[in-house]
């Protein structure tokens, strides 16, 4: 309700009603105009902040569920991720191991990034960290599919070749059983003849007559026919693909150095040349340079009985003859 007001009048011993100037109206009129202007703009203000538009209901029922598919995304590649590290393991602990090939460095197979600005265009992106994070999990994957495609077709290429491979494998004895005395110590610890300490034997000794045959074990190159340290009279065969033998002691040598020798042909004759106690042939397996357990190696020359004795007798712990 609006204030009236009123005035005594001593003159007429009355009150009468005072009504305001039109500047005064003029002023009531704008002061009405701006609170009402002014509880407008509050309510509409907290209209806007307290409850949606339609439009904005919709954008961010969208945000929801692109957020929901970016999550769900990012579990698969999870997952993905899972299936791509158990390759990993078959290719490098497997497949790779069958052929004697190195495993994949880790800096190859998960390699950083570079670049600080390589995902800036992404920032302004709604849920920018999701996005992001998301982004780089798939890069990584990508990355790691590439490489893991490429080891593959390595190791194709490997199975085409396994057949010229296999011919080179040291797969059989150095000499044959037929004309073995005994075998007089394996591969591993053993007590030197000559010094009587113990020393790491990185071969196999075959004790046999003097001018019995020695063999090639698998394809290759003569890379040494010589007198060799305290090998005495040795030859050392490069059959590729990693894989080198050695023979040493020998009595005459059949072949020379650069010559191509296939598995089985002679390439010289047991002896007792160099640091020996007696006829013996050591024969020596290196794998990408370390030595190997000859014992491992012949596959192809035994019966699985045969094999089973020459590996009990490779266990001998005895002493050597070199």
């Amino acid at each position: 309700m609006r204030n009236i007001f009123y005035r005594y009048n001593p003159q007429t011993l009355s009150f009468e009603r005072v009504f305001p100037s039109w500047k005064k109206r003029v002023a009531s009129v704008f002061r009405q105009l701006f609170i009402g202007v002014l509880i407008g703009v509050c309510l509409f203000a907290f209209a806007m902040y307290t409850f949606d538009s339609p439009r904005e209901q919709q954008l961010k029922k969208n945000n929801k569920l692109l957020t929901a598919q970016y999550e769900i995304l990012s579990r698969r590649q999870n997952e993905t991720q899972k299936v791509l590290e158990d390759l990993r393991q078959r290719d490098d602990q497997l497949y790779r191991a069958i052929f004697q090939a190195d495993p994949i460095p880790e800096s190859i197979r998960k390699p950083g990034f570079g670049g600080t600005n390589r995902y800036e265009h992404l920032m302004e992106m709604p849920n920018s960290d999701l996005v992001i994070f998301v982004t780089q999990k798939m890069d990584m994957i990508s990355k790691q599919l590439y490489v893991q495609s490429n080891s593959f077709d390595e190791i194709a290429t490997m199975i085409k070749t396994q057949e010229d491979r296999l011919k080179c494998v040291p797969a059989i004895q150095p000499v044959a059983n037929k004309d073995l005395k005994k075998m007089a110590s394996g591969y591993g610890m053993r007590i030197d003849p000559i010094y009587r300490t113990p020393r790491f034997h990185s071969g196999m000794d075959f004790s046999a007559k003097i001018g019995t045959e020695i063999y090639a074990t698998g394809d290759g190159v003569v890379e040494k026919a010589e007198r060799y340290s305290e090998y005495g009279n040795c030859v050392i065969i490069n059959h590729g693909y990693g894989y080198k033998t050695l023979y040493g002691h020998c009595d005459r040598l059949k072949v020379r150095s650069g010559q191509k020798v296939s598995r089985g042909e002679v390439i010289a004759l047991v002896g007792n040349t160099g640091k020996s106690t007696g006829p013996h042939l050591h024969y020596e397996v290196i794998v990408k340079g370390q030595h190997d357990n000859p014992a491992k190696y012949y596959f192809m020359d035994l019966t699985p009985e045969e094999y089973t004795r020459m590996i009990e007798m490779a266990e001998n712990h005895g002493q050597v003859m070199d």
